[in-house]
């Protein structure tokens, strides 16, 4: 590998030829002030526009200061990162930006995690030396799921590199010139009449308040103090292994009685998961799967858990919406199974049971809003909040999880696999399947470590592998994260429909556990990896590791819903997707 020799602040230092000034000084432990620059967008991909000019720095025999996180090095470079002609620029980059930007920092959802508002206050920034206009912008919320104000735009294209060269979506873009340029949809029509799929990994890498969730967390409130309504909460795979990362649990260390026993404590009439219905998708996911194999037609099937996957697919791929699985997510299934069944039990009407749904996606705000789920215009969830959001709940009524003791999931929607648990990582879904698709075609469970199936694991952004499913009988499967890898993938199936009989498709790059509404990884790349190790250890420990196994799904289906694929089960657990 061809290195090169640069001095940074009169340290020398040796780095690789194709590094920038910035990688090059964090090897000196040398801290240059950055805003658009972002290491990490997913699928290898990384923001670094030079457009914000935070970053600037003074090179010896240049005469212009150059921004650091575009600047290659070369041999011999003399570089100094805190020269007073550096430092003057950037706090006047920063004036400028702030003078452009609303003061309303204490009621912004980005309050403490906006970097804009870190670097005012690494650089001592009190009052504003630059008076004049500021731009405003009417608020977006038009999507029920992610909020735009433009006002608070700092033009880093954050958003629009992720939106295009991650997830290949394409909505957002610079617009407009000068003063007015802000990056946007096209002709700035609303969120909720583009392409866009609210998968909301441009909500995750925004500096700012421009682009947030759409929050749901005040009705909430008003429904959990309402007694004339019955308050029921299902919390997501995903959330047990990033929620106590604002707690001060190591990254990715499971908290699940600890979160159950928050969640009680914030007045939820009945906590309860959304593993039991991960379980009950793959008892309708796997039927249909075998069925599909049987029969030959509609392959591959695709998983349809992930609503912001399902959302590019009716944009983008029309011609194959005959092949994903007709399977709600597990957060719609819990949604109906609570409105039909456990409200029948408990003897209080679907209108009166208000469903909650913590979960790591913005997209699932969208998912729930859409008509098909709220049959009899009652909705199957009626709210959604996010990681994040739960965890501002917890604070606001001075819940620590660090002080809970752990409790049990409430009966009978809290009983759950460990195959449910791997939701929440790529490639879960998948073998969560398999696992139970084997005992559906050979009446018997796979033994030992062949329960792993280690081949569909991992982070990779696309993968391939052969699984058995009997003695002698494999299938090419694939999994994919990232909406980009999900493109490319459905390519291969437009050129050869028999590549893969099965595949599983996840939005977000690395799937749940790097949704739109986790803790923000700050450009930690590490965290998704602990994340993923946590949800494996939570499968691992459960002495029930197979959907089919689980006894609370094996009454539901004796006591109300018949067996899989039945007409009430695929009344109440299926639906249809549609062009657009």
């Amino acid at each position: 590998m061809k290195t090169v020799n640069l001095t940074i602040n009169g340290k020398a230092v040796t780095v690789p030829a194709n590094y920038t000034v910035l990688e090059a000084a964090r090897q000196l432990n040398i801290n240059i002030p950055t805003l658009c620059y972002c290491a990490h967008l997913g699928s290898g991909v990384s923001n670094k526009p030079a457009s914000c000019r935070v970053c600037v720095v003074e090179i010896e025999k240049r005469r212009n200061l150059a921004p650091a996180c575009a600047t290659p090095v070369a041999e011999g470079m003399v570089v100094h990162t805190n020269s007073l002609r550096a430092l003057r620029a950037r706090r006047t980059v920063l004036e400028l930006m702030l003078s452009d930007h609303p003061q309303d920092c204490l009621t912004c959802p980005k309050n403490q995690h906006c970097e804009l508002q870190k670097l005012a206050v690494e650089f001592g920034i009190r009052d504003i030396e630059y008076k004049g206009e500021i731009n405003k912008f009417p608020v977006d919320e038009s999507s029920n799921a992610i909020m735009r104000d433009l006002s608070k735009c700092v033009m880093c294209r954050r958003c629009e590199t992720v939106c295009s060269k991650v997830q290949t979506v394409g909505t957002l873009t610079g617009y407009g010139r000068g003063f007015k340029a802000k990056v946007g949809t096209a002709s700035m029509i609303p969120l909720a009449d583009t392409s866009c799929t609210f998968c909301g990994q441009c909500v995750n890498v925004c500096p700012v308040g421009a682009i947030t969730g759409i929050s749901y967390v005040k009705k909430v409130w008003a429904a959990i103090n309402d007694p004339s309504k019955t308050v029921i909460v299902q919390t997501a795979p995903a959330v047990r292994v990033a929620v106590g990362q604002e707690f001060g649990f190591a990254p990715g260390v499971p908290v699940t009685g600890k979160l159950v026993a928050g969640l009680r404590a914030l007045g939820f009439d009945k906590v309860f998961d959304t593993n039991f219905s991960a379980d009950l998708t793959i008892m309708e996911e796997g039927n249909e799967i075998v069925e599909r194999i049987k029969s030959g037609k509609n392959l591959p099937i695709l998983t349809s858990c992930c609503p912001s996957w399902i959302n590019f697919i009716e944009h983008n791929f029309p011609d194959l919406l005959n092949i994903p699985s007709s399977c709600k997510s597990p957060q719609q299934m819990f949604g109906a199974i609570a409105k039909s069944f456990y409200a029948e039990k408990i003897g209080v009407k679907p209108e009166d049971l208000i469903v909650v749904s913590v979960m790591p996606c913005q997209a699932k705000k969208y998912e729930a809003a859409r008509p098909e789920f709220a049959p009899n215009g009652v909705r199957d969830v009626d709210y959604v909040v996010t990681t994040r959001e739960l965890c501002r709940m917890f604070n606001e009524a001075g819940i620590n999880l660090a002080n809970m003791d752990d409790e049990e999931y409430d009966n009978p929607l809290g009983k759950s696999a460990g195959a449910a648990d791997i939701f929440g990582v790529t490639g879960g879904v998948l073998e969560a399947a398999c696992r139970s698709v084997y005992f559906m075609l050979n009446g018997k469970n796979l033994e030992g470590d062949a329960i792993n199936f280690r081949a569909v694991r991992g982070l990779d952004g696309i993968k391939e592998a052969k699984v058995e499913i009997a003695p002698g009988k494999t299938i090419n499967v694939a999994v994919c994260s990232g909406l980009g890898n999900a493109r490319k993938v459905l390519e291969m199936v437009r050129a050869d429909k028999d590549r893969f009989q099965a595949i599983e498709i996840m939005a977000c790059p690395g799937g749940c556990i790097n949704g739109g509404g986790q803790p923000f990884l700050h450009g930690d790349a590490e965290l998704l990896e602990k994340r993923m190790k946590g949800l494996y250890s939570e499968d691992e420990r459960k002495v029930v590791r197979c959907s089919h196994e689980n006894p609370d799904i094996k009454a539901l289906y004796d006591e109300y819903l018949g067996t899989p694929g039945s007409e009430k089960a695929h009344h109440l657990l299926h639906t249809e997707y549609h062009k657009k």
